[in-house]
């Protein structure tokens, strides 16, 4: 087998793209999900009260303010996103926790 050729269905990803290991990390290597479901569940509600704060705040600005409503929208927006963004990894690594405990024997 080549470095290119795809692994075998039972080692791919859900989309079956997931080429085999190349270099000297640890067969058994785990991404640290304890962690990852952590600081989504900190930056989750960070995140939409920026967002919320942002755009109040842009609702509330004149024409001539500074920052502009531009700016506060934009910096909403991308507050927004990245509140987004943390759930849907919360919601991944929930899901990848239930599958390893699925998996061990019991």
């Amino acid at each position: 087998m080549s470095a290119r050729d795809p692994a075998p269905r039972e080692r791919s990803g859900t989309t079956g793209r997931r080429f085999p290991r190349t270099g000297t990390e640890p067969v058994t290597a785990q991404s640290p999900l304890r962690l990852r479901l952590l600081l989504s569940g900190i930056f989750l509600p960070v995140f939409l009260a920026a967002a919320v704060l942002f755009g109040l705040w842009a609702a509330s600005s004149g024409p001539g303010d500074s920052p502009g409503t531009g700016a506060l929208t934009g910096l909403a927006v991308a507050c927004g996103v990245l509140a987004v963004i943390a759930a849907a990894d919360g919601l991944v690594v929930r899901r990848r926790m239930r599958q390893e405990r699925a998996a061990r024997p019991g």
